[in-house]
């Protein structure tokens, strides 16, 4: 792994790793441009050019791991949001970032285990795989067997990962902009602010087992889920148990109707009855943290990232979207103000209001709801069009810091039901488990 003395020089690497992917792209346009004077058909030369940049975007982003990972799994969730024509080339490149990345040396993995589990670590194992089962943004995960017959997960943090979060998410600060280049009809300063908000969060592994453990308690012998129980932990080791099935993303790309409906409505269920009854909510909705277990339940991984809401989800939420339901926008401006999204001077029109608030509204209206790749690049573009009143309004919009990862939750997770296509009654699920919004709440 080198030295401190490498530092300077990696850190040198990885900065100009990611600054090649803005100038490839505009290498690349420049290329297209005089490809189309000498003749080559338009969609000849766009489709090359995207699938060039997907090919580099997986290759920089995975490689590099660190918060050039995680910036790319967020990515990942989103891609159902951009045009067709333009999602498709990245969708594949996209969905390897969910849950892979180059893995550490086998030297590397002994020497971190060695330190937190002590030098004979192995005698504890009967057997350990060297290779990773699975590699990630700032860890990786190993197959073991402990002496007493238990399957396990050792999940451990890659060396110098607190170092490569922080200068990655500086460094695509800078770059966030020209990203827009790379995946058009995304956002990215905001997804570059939350991650950098949240580094400390995901880097404990302490807290992380912490979370995980209570959801383990919370929902020991679910009939819906699985979560696996902690072993042992360490601030850069989890030992837990190992759970087997087929990942969300694999659904998504080969799932049957059948399927894709029936895992998005656990997928809600799983994220809305968390608060209720762990007092967390996992905010951390890409598809890579999710498994089809053989009987069909919903496996759960990875709690790097939770919301503590000991007393459950606020009832303002359920409350409101109630009421947006009804298309009372005086009441839902007057609420969301009470509640700090919208500052008190602030002139908001409550018909705009509405309209604004649809996408999250829609869903809650009938008994059941199609989520689609069409109808969220819909969204995307009635919010995300400049020249819209939507995208005017959303400026005016505050979001009070105790609503973040909710915020975050409920976006991400309608983009992973869009690229599910799943149908299923997701209404019963609100009323169940969203305080505020049934009628008799």
């Amino acid at each position: 792994m080198g030295n401190v003395s490498d530092l300077p020089r990696k850190a040198l690497s990885r900065t100009a790793k990611l600054a090649s992917l803005p100038l490839g792209a505009a290498g690349r346009a420049t290329v297209g441009l005089g490809k189309r004077i000498g003749g080559a058909p338009a969609e000849t030369v766009m489709a090359e050019f995207q699938r060039r940049t997907a090919d580099q975007l997986f290759s920089v982003l995975g490689e590099l791991k660190g918060g050039a990972m995680k910036f790319g799994q967020m990515l990942s969730l989103m891609e159902s949001a951009m045009p067709e024509e333009l999602a498709a080339p990245y969708r594949a490149a996209l969905t390897k970032l969910q849950d892979s990345a180059p893995p550490m040396p086998a030297s590397t993995v002994d020497t971190i285990l060695s330190r937190e589990l002590g030098k004979r670590w192995r005698d504890r194992f009967e057997e350990f795989d060297d290779l990773p089962a699975a590699a990630a943004s700032i860890g990786q995960v190993h197959h073991g067997i402990l002496k007493d017959g238990r399957e396990v997960a050792v999940k451990l943090q890659y060396p110098g990962a607190a170092e490569a979060l922080r200068a990655d998410l500086k460094q695509l600060g800078r770059f966030a902009r020209t990203f827009g280049a790379l995946v058009p009809g995304v956002e990215m300063k905001p997804l570059v602010a939350e991650l950098q908000e949240r580094i400390g969060e995901e880097l404990d592994y302490d807290r992380e087992a912490q979370a995980q453990q209570q959801y383990a308690d919370a929902f020991k012998g679910h009939p819906e889920f699985v979560v696996p129980r902690v072993i042992k932990h360490s601030p850069t080791v989890i030992v837990s148990e190992w759970i087997e099935g087929k990942p969300l993303s694999g659904v998504m790309t080969s799932g049957t109707k059948t399927e894709r409906d029936e895992i998005g409505l656990k997928y809600v269920r799983f994220m809305f009855s968390g608060p209720k009854l762990a007092g967390l909510l996992h905010s951390d909705p890409h598809p890579g943290n999710f498994r089809v277990m053989p009987d069909g339940r919903l496996g759960v991984v990875d709690f790097g990232l939770c919301a503590r809401l000991p007393d459950g989800l606020p009832p303002a939420i359920g409350r409101l979207l109630r009421i947006s339901l009804t298309g009372d926008g005086v009441a839902v401006r007057d609420g969301l103000r009470a509640e700090g999204f919208i500052k008190p001077r602030m002139d908001i029109d409550p018909d705009q209001l509405i309209d604004y608030l649809a996408p999250f509204a829609e869903p809650a209206r009938a008994e059941t709801f199609q989520f689609s790749r069409a109808w969220m690049r819909e969204q995307a573009n009635r919010t995300g069009d400049f020249r819209s009143p939507n995208a005017s309004l959303a400026l005016k919009i505050n979001l009070p810091p105790s609503y973040l990862l909710i915020h975050r939750v409920w976006i991400g997770g309608i983009a992973v039901l869009s690229q599910l296509e799943a149908e299923a009654p997701f209404r019963a699920t609100l009323e169940e488990f969203l305080p505020g919004f049934a009628e008799e709440d």
